[in-house]
């Protein structure tokens, strides 16, 4: 966030009746608090100054706290992942009958679900031949990229 835009931010929550105002974009966050008379503002990136200009009231937000995503459990056999993000779909179409069951037999090359990425319907084909013993996923659920979908045994 360039000097210019942060300047104007502060006099808008100053002359304002807005106490505090939180903005995040691709360069980083800011957070203004109005309290007593000062404003102070904190950055979630380490802000940038004019030269000769010293901060004002700053305070640093620190680290972000980190993501520690829960641990999946995925069962022993084969996993077929996803290979992208978007919607597991079971069938080829609403009512269809299901690509695979459990207990289903395939061939590896064999269609066994859909995921729809961008209007985009996107046949996923098992990558090894067996037994599908789990099915991992929903159908109509969100799908991350990497997330485990079926077990081949």
């Amino acid at each position: 966030m360039d000097l210019r835009k942060l300047k104007t931010l502060i006099d808008l929550v100053s002359d304002s009746n807005v106490s505090e105002l939180e903005i995040t974009e691709a360069e980083g966050k800011v957070r203004i608090v109005k309290g007593g008379g000062a404003v102070v503002h904190s950055y979630a990136q380490a802000p940038i100054y004019a030269q000769n200009q010293a901060p004002v009231g700053t305070v640093p937000a620190g680290p972000p706290p980190a993501i520690v995503p829960a641990a999946v459990e995925v069962p022993p056999g084969h996993t077929v992942k996803s290979p992208m993000v978007g919607t597991f779909y079971r069938s080829s179409s609403p009512g269809a009958k299901a690509f695979v069951e459990v207990g289903s037999v395939v061939k590896e090359g064999e269609t066994i679900c859909i995921i729809e990425a961008m209007k985009i319907l996107n046949e996923i084909e098992a990558d090894k031949s067996g037994t599908i013993t789990r099915i991992l996923c929903d159908n109509g659920q969100a799908v991350e990229y990497g997330q485990p979908l079926f077990i081949i045994e």
